[in-house]
């Protein structure tokens, strides 16, 4: 018999309750639990290797979260009808879970970990990405493996000036902001998401809101846990170590290193230095050894770790204590801007964007409805009109790697830049579907950030109606003690030394994207609020070199863009121009050369026409319009002959909508027969003159639009009038 549950339930506002889980599932990981709100259920498990693997150097953390598309009674879409790879949805989820967790564990800690999170039970009011981090911290909190601290993760979204803790679907639909936040109980972790111009004292009150959401969470997890019984957690075998080493490291290399540091050398002149100096320690150690002795390997991977570490410290103390950093800049110097559109002359849109050693490509390409994206999860799937994809070959920075197509990391960077981007996308009339792709060409930090900024650049040259800019730039910090540095638009190297990696994007007029991951303890809220406010003194920068490259979006797309127009009909004309078996609309098709989508919308037909040729978008569009138009007595049309029967000629006035001029309606003289006087084919103007009574048919008179020619008897006829007339 299985042994009895352990449960804590926590309400999370508004009576809407969450109960953690463990004992019944999964109970031979080191820890499993479920989260449940509603019908909505996740099952997080966590093992972790007991010893490290020989010779590791690094932290080997393994986060996959994934949608079991029976938990909301439905089968796969693919060929092989089972769940596949991730898709980026579940990769977007697995990235949040992941940077949240990561800090959490010792430095000196090797050992491989594995977390797995799978929504198993799915609600359609319920969005699970945002207690995933609960479940997989909750796993950790109720098994031995080594974390220091307790965390967890909620969404906030602001919906009519209302803050609301992880909200509905519909709820989210409305906001005017969302961002999931991670925490431990004293500390911020990490950040992501997204709002529609929001100001930076909004983002401050969203952390504050969803730090005090965190705490209860976290109080949940720890009474969990001593219900559980955990006495502690497990211990692990430290790295070998050797202090008389490591200060010789010190002695020899740190005045080089400064020097090096403090050089302002371009990216692989600073990396070939570096490496330089580290071949010299080597060959010192080696010549302290005797004759013919090689030095060990076990030295080697010691001198090599303590040689990063110097690099690490002699840099941050570098920046702290003297404001200067590897590039010569000050803390909150932009590197030198170069951009400019139109530089490919096939694409419908394209950019280059240059800031210091980071580079972008990126291009716009415009679609139809056929080219929409299916976004598709468990609970819900959908198309998207915009979508970005990002590319980070190994070249950018010139390395030599294997292409195994897209990595995590850039379905991330993309979706990051993305979701900035879309807050100024128009909506309603404009009907192109929109991919945007950024290669990044070279790489010295910062590269989302290039790309947003590239984007909203290539829209504009793309002609696609984005009311302002939108510019990113990645902020960092370094702290010792009460000391600490912010720094802007950060290179590659002080991402990797700094203590947090501050990405915000935005317009003139507010917020768009934020992502944050914070690497320290102890993150004071001011410090925040500075770091903000400084972010956007460097997004404006930028902001003022775009607008000087293409102050507005392009008033038409360019001449090889495709043309695309939208309008709407009433619903009962939605089946006249698709025509029976879709004969109408296909020969549109054929006849103007477009392509012609009608959806139901709000109950109207949503007419979109997307062509490259101007004049057939204009034909096809004049075409639906005559179908859905309601012919009026007392128009004039155009007609086309359809065919001559004896008592007149039947034409096509409106497309689709014929009617017959009668012979007496010919001409104002009294005609016999047609024949030679019109054929088939022929055009004219006629008016509608009315509609018979019983049949509904249109009667149309070519005479009404010709002058009546005035009466002259003839001079036989003439005669002389009566005495007095």
């Amino acid at each position: 018999m299985l042994q009895q549950p352990i449960r804590k339930t926590f309400d999370i506002g508004g009576g809407r309750m969450v109960t953690i889980e463990t004992g019944r599932l999964a109970r031979q990981a080191d820890g499993a639990v479920t989260v449940s709100m509603g019908n909505c259920m996740i099952l997080a498990t966590v093992v972790a290797n007991k010893e490290a693997k020989e010779g590791q150097s690094f932290f080997p953390l393994t986060v996959d979260y994934q949608e079991k598309f029976a938990s909301a009674g439905r089968i796969p879409g693919s060929f092989f009808k089972r769940e596949a790879r991730l898709n980026d949805y579940e990769i977007l989820t697995s990235r949040l879970i992941d940077r949240a967790l990561r800090p959490l564990f010792p430095d000196d800690y090797f050992c491989e970990v594995q977390v797995l999170v799978s929504l198993i039970s799915s609600d359609v009011d319920v969005l699970p990405d945002a207690m995933a981090c609960l479940a997989a911290s909750a796993a950790l909190a109720v098994s031995d493996i080594p974390i220091k601290e307790v965390i967890s993760e909620v969404r906030v979204a602001r919906v009519n000036g209302e803050y609301i803790i992880n909200p509905s679907r519909n709820e989210l639909e409305e906001s005017d902001l969302e961002f999931i936040v991670a925490a431990t109980e004293k500390n911020l972790m990490m950040v992501e998401g997204e709002a529609n111009e929001c100001s930076e004292e909004d983002l401050v009150k969203v952390l504050e809101v969803a730090h005090e959401a965190i705490r209860i969470q976290i109080k949940a997890q720890q009474e969990l846990r001593d219900l559980k019984g955990v006495a502690g957690k497990r211990d692990y075998t430290k790295p070998v170590t050797d202090e008389a080493l490591e200060q010789k490291v010190t002695a020899f290399a740190k005045q080089k290193v400064y020097e090096v540091a403090k050089g302002a050398l371009p990216k692989h002149e600073r990396s070939d230095k570096f490496a330089a100096i580290k071949e010299e320690l080597i060959e010192f150690l080696k010549s302290e050894l005797p004759e013919g002795e090689s030095l060990p390997d076990q030295t080697k991977k010691l001198a090599s770790t303590y040689y990063s570490d110097l690099q690490y410290y002699v840099v941050r103390d570098m920046i702290l204590d003297e404001k200067v950093r590897l590039d010569g800049r000050g803390l909150e110097d932009v590197r030198a801007l170069d951009m400019e559109v139109d530089v490919l002359p096939s694409p419908h849109g394209a950019s280059l964007f240059t800031r210091g050693e980071t580079q972008s490509l990126t291009t716009v390409t415009l679609g139809t409805a056929l080219d929409e994206l299916l976004v598709e999860s468990a609970a819900k799937s959908y198309d998207s009109k915009f979508f970005l994809h990002y590319n980070f070959p190994p070249f950018s920075t010139g390395e030599v790697k294997m292409m195994r197509g897209q990595s995590r990391r850039e379905v991330g960077h993309g979706a990051l830049a993305m979701r900035s981007l879309k807050q100024m996308m128009p909506t309603g009339d404009f009907a192109y579907t929109v991919r945007v792709v950024s290669d990044i060409l070279e790489s010295n930090g910062s590269s989302s950030m290039a790309t947003v900024c590239a984007g909203s650049l290539a829209l504009m040259d793309a002609g696609v109606p984005i009311p302002h800019h939108v510019s990113g730039v990645a902020m960092g910090l370094i702290t010792k003690g009460d000391k600490y540095a912010i720094l802007t638009d950060i290179l590659g190297d002080e991402d990797h030394l700094g203590d947090m990696d501050f990405k915000v994007t935005g317009t003139r007029n507010g917020i768009c994207g934020v992502q944050m991951d914070i690497k320290v303890d102890g993150l004071k809220m001011e410090v925040m609020a500075q770091a903000l406010q400084q972010a956007k003194r460097g997004r404006l920068h930028i902001l003022d070199a775009m607008y000087e490259c293409i102050p507005a979006a392009r008033a038409e797309v360019k001449p090889h863009s495709p043309r695309m127009v939208k309008l709407y009909i009433e619903r009962e004309f939605i089946g006249a121009v698709i025509g029976p078996g879709g004969k109408v609309i296909q020969e549109m098709q054929r006849e103007t050369g477009t392509t012609i989508n009608i959806e139901e919308v709000n109950n109207m037909g949503e007419v979109s026409i997307f062509g490259v040729a101007k004049e057939g978008v204009d034909k096809a569009q004049a075409w639906i319009k005559g179908i859905v138009a309601v012919p009026e007595v007392g128009e004039v049309y155009d007609s086309v002959v359809k065919s001559v029967v004896p008592f007149g000629a039947f034409v096509e006035f409106l497309p689709g909508k014929q009617g017959l001029v009668h012979i007496s309606e010919i001409s104002w003289k009294r005609l016999e027969t047609l024949e030679g006087v019109v054929r088939e084919g022929d055009t004219f103007k006629v008016k509608l003159i009315g509609t018979d009574p019983k049949s509904g048919k249109f009667k149309l008179s070519r005479k009404a639009l010709i002058p009546k020619p005035e009466f002259k008897p003839r001079e036989d006829q003439q005669r002389t009038p009566p005495q007095g007339e």
